[in-house]
């Protein structure tokens, strides 16, 4: 079970859909991507829903993003959430290779050794990692 495809997958159908709002499944990983979503301005806002306060009960504590549209027509901000290294196959690059998304227009998100980052704070810390997915 992948969770990081799980993740983005509940975002990409909620976001196609336009829902106002996505609940995720409460993690460390899923805290730290959706702090970068947050940062980089892909979604509105996100709540932490702890253990007591849960309404389904399938999970104890919950997050539930609110996501970014534009205009009345209610054009996803989000276009693209790709997973690129897979369980099966892990794409790893040092500090120099670290790629550019659309110029700078994109987000990579890493997984470095000082925790989740994107490729641009990567890039400022010289430091490399694993690709997890990229969002435009």
């Amino acid at each position: 079970m992948d969770l990081i495809s799980n993740l983005l997958t509940y975002i990409r159908n909620s976001n196609l859909s336009k829902n106002k709002s996505v609940k995720l499944p409460y993690l460390k990983t899923t805290i730290q991507l959706v702090k970068i979503l947050k940062t980089e301005g892909f979604i509105e806002s996100f709540t932490i829903l702890k253990k007591n306060e849960a309404i389904d009960e399938l999970y104890t504590s919950q997050i539930i993003i609110f996501l970014k549209y534009k205009g009345r027509s209610r054009k996803p901000i989000l276009t693209n959430l790709k997973r690129i290294s897979k369980p099966g196959r892990r794409i790893y690059v040092n500090a120099k290779q670290v790629p550019q998304l659309l110029g700078g227009l994109g987000t990579l998100i890493l997984s470095t050794s000082k925790g989740i980052v994107t490729n641009k704070r990567a890039r400022k810390l010289k430091i490399g990692g694993e690709l997890l997915c990229s969002i435009w």
